[in-house]
């Protein structure tokens, strides 16, 4: 198995440890406390105690804390890569989509199966 398939079998909770383990163990290799990144994050060390048990905290805590241990990187994979599809290219639309647009279907349920 791939570690795309392997990550979308884990649940919830066990994304939330992989990520507190990820954070404790980068913390311990910088030879950096709880107290002293949670000061350095602007966060009680209660709650970064919090994510290295694998509970969930904020999105803006977990970034204050990646920046601390200079793992922003990270969410390089959240960077949008737009690619543009031959025909809007002839065209000449380079701009970002801002929505969905779905053609008319028929309704499911009003389909006439023959009974």
């Amino acid at each position: 198995m791939n570690q795309i398939s392997d990550i979308n079998m884990l649940s919830d909770k066990a994304i939330l440890n992989k990520i507190g383990l990820f954070i404790q163990q980068t913390r311990i290799k910088q030879n950096i406390n709880q107290q002293e990144l949670a000061d350095k994050a602007a966060i009680s060390r209660s709650t970064l105690s919090l994510l290295e048990r694998g509970e969930g905290i904020s999105l803006l805590n977990l970034i204050k804390i990646l920046r601390i241990l200079d793992m922003l990187y990270i969410f390089k994979e959240f960077e949008v890569k737009e690619e543009i599809s031959p025909l809007r290219l002839a065209k000449g639309e380079k701009k970002l989509r801002k929505r969905v647009v779905k053609k008319d279907t028929p309704q499911d349920n009003n389909i006439d199966l023959g009974w």
